[in-house]
């Protein structure tokens, strides 16, 4: 099978490589469509835990096409989303239910073989049916399960006024389920107009024009919202300008949701006595654990509407162009597509 196979960070090709066979409880997916987000331009800088050799791609979709032993749950051609990543169940962090910090922990896509290929094989437990989904909404499951995991860590007061930094995918999903959580209010804050509109359409209170590079410009625009500050400033965007604007634009005894992943080497200089003095909390979120049942509950019964966020399909070869694109602001949501392009 052609899969996308990384040897060092930054160095990448579409290799030929053996199709995997499932062993017990596992079964083979033919992947039909594989989202590309901000983490795999992380990875291909060789952050958040890559480990070489590498086929990323953790946002899968696909039909099961084989069997292993012992598999009770699924049958050939069901249609499925998988949770990438594994824990031992046995350590420190996993019996404190926090999985997705397991000692050993393992992820396809990051350090084990992901979605940007052919054919990849799943535990049967990682797998959830999705049959009858469309694949542009489906391929979504992924991104919204770790928004779930977000509004877990948030717990968010109902009524509560809300800011997102960045009208991406993560940002126009992270609106419509703070809504659905019980928000009242939710200003959606980012520089691509035709972002902001699908944010209004997908239910925002309000949006805001953000300035690149301006971030005094920024702070005023938001500001002039709510002069009091919102309950709740989530960030998007792993853009330090915008962490930098967080904490002033929170309201006393508010939280700043550290979401978008930065580089691993930035540093955000805060005034702790400020943190303090106004009882402001600082929450970070990071992938997900047991969140997929929800979120696929979120995408089949519309709560999430995944229409048209995927903007940009490529095939394997095309690689190169999907992390591109996936970096470009005129970009909602990138998928590679392994098998042929569906439109």
């Amino acid at each position: 099978m052609r899969a996308v196979v990384y040897d060092r960070p930054r160095s990448w090709a579409v290799a030929e490589v053996p199709t995997p066979t499932p062993g017990a409880g596992d079964v083979l997916v033919k992947v039909l469509m594989a989202g590309v987000c901000g983490t795999d331009r992380h990875l291909h800088e060789g952050e958040f835990g890559a480990r070489f050799p590498l086929t990323p791609g953790h946002e899968m979709f696909g039909k099961v096409v084989a069997l292993g032993s012992g598999v009770q749950t699924l049958i050939e051609g069901d249609h499925v989303v998988m949770d990438n990543s594994w824990s031992c169940g046995q350590c420190e962090e996993c019996r404190r239910g926090m999985g997705h910090f397991c000692h050993v922990w393992e992820s396809q896509g990051v350090n084990l073989p992901g979605g940007f290929a052919e054919y990849v094989v799943v535990r049967e437990t990682k797998c959830w049916k999705v049959n009858g989904l469309a694949p542009e909404v489906a391929v979504l499951a992924e991104p919204t399960a770790c928004v779930v995991h977000g509004l877990d860590k948030l717990a968010m007061r109902p009524g509560s006024s809300v800011a997102i930094f960045g009208a991406g995918p993560t940002g126009l999903i992270l609106t419509q389920l703070m809504l659905a959580a019980g928000a009242f209010d939710v200003t959606v804050c980012a520089p691509s107009p035709f972002k902001l509109d699908l944010a209004r359409d997908r239910g925002a209170t309000r949006t805001v024009t953000t300035h690149r590079g301006d971030p005094s410009a920024t702070m005023r625009a938001i500001a002039e919202v709510a002069p009091s500050g919102f309950d709740v400033v989530i960030d998007a965007t792993g853009a330090m300008e915008m962490l930098e604007i967080a904490i002033p634009l929170t309201r006393t005894g508010g939280t700043v949701l550290v979401y978008g992943m930065t580089r691993e080497d930035d540093t955000w200089p805060i005034s702790p006595f400020e943190v303090f003095r106004r009882e402001i909390s600082i929450v970070g979120s990071v992938s997900q654990i047991n969140c997929f049942d929800r979120a696929v509950v979120a995408l089949r019964n519309g709560v999430v509407s995944g229409e048209g966020l995927v903007t940009h399909q490529f095939g394997l070869e095309e690689y190169g162009d999907a992390l591109a694109a996936s970096a470009d602001s005129a970009c909602i949501k990138a998928v590679i597509v392994p098998h042929g392009l569906t439109t």
